[in-house]
């Protein structure tokens, strides 16, 4: 896949409706939401609360749609209140979990960051995706390239790529072929659809 590519969806596994676009997805594609007690529609990053499922495409139009025009009453058959933050609460929430299976990924040895260590393992071939910071220097990024048939993620922060490798901040990783590669894609490419414009550059963070 391209420096600029989306990684790809599966082809396999159980489909949903965007309720704001009418699209069938794979389930890993979209973000699921449930209707909490008190009638809040709540983001359910993992798919794990209990409650009938309603699934939106992971891009603010999408989430825009939803919540203005009354898609998340009607798919709920009930009164529900959209917080006026939902894309920001959803953007945060996967952004925590993409930093959280970097971290994972990193503790079990599949993933490292720097810029040596990754160029060292770019030559040797045995990477699946190459990671960068939205807000690094183009310059320093441009010395690295996404290895043939991998995935490239550029829109996490040097501090958010920080946190997933216990550092202050991180411009440069890569991950291999270890059992979280696909669970990482999956949720920066949900990631993706909040954070990089139509013309593929990644907004910055709180515009």
């Amino acid at each position: 896949m391209g420096r600029g590519g989306q990684p790809g969806d599966r082809a396999d596994g159980p489909e949903r409706k965007c309720i704001a676009t009418g699209e069938v997805h794979p389930k890993p594609a979209l973000v699921r939401f449930v209707i909490g007690p008190e009638g809040e529609v709540v983001p359910d990053i993992a798919a794990r609360l209990p409650g009938r499922g309603i699934y939106v495409l992971p891009n603010r139009a999408a989430l825009e749609r939803a919540a203005t025009k009354g898609l998340f009453a009607r798919a709920a058959k009930q009164p529900v209140r959209v917080p006026a933050d939902l894309a920001a609460r959803v953007e945060a929430l996967l952004a925590r979990r993409v930093i959280e299976l970097l971290s994972l990924a990193r503790k079990a040895g599949e993933a490292v960051a720097g810029y040596e260590k990754v160029k060292d393992r770019l030559a040797r071939g045995d990477v699946r995706v190459l990671l960068q910071a939205s807000d690094g220097s183009e310059r320093g990024k441009s010395g690295l390239s996404t290895p043939e048939g991998g995935t490239y993620i550029g829109w996490l922060t040097a501090d958010e790529l920080g946190q997933a490798f216990g550092r202050q901040t991180t411009i440069h990783a890569v991950l291999g072929y270890g059992g979280l590669a696909q669970r990482v894609v999956e949720e920066a490419a949900r990631l993706k659809g909040l954070r990089v414009s139509d013309a593929g550059t990644a907004r910055r963070k709180g515009k």
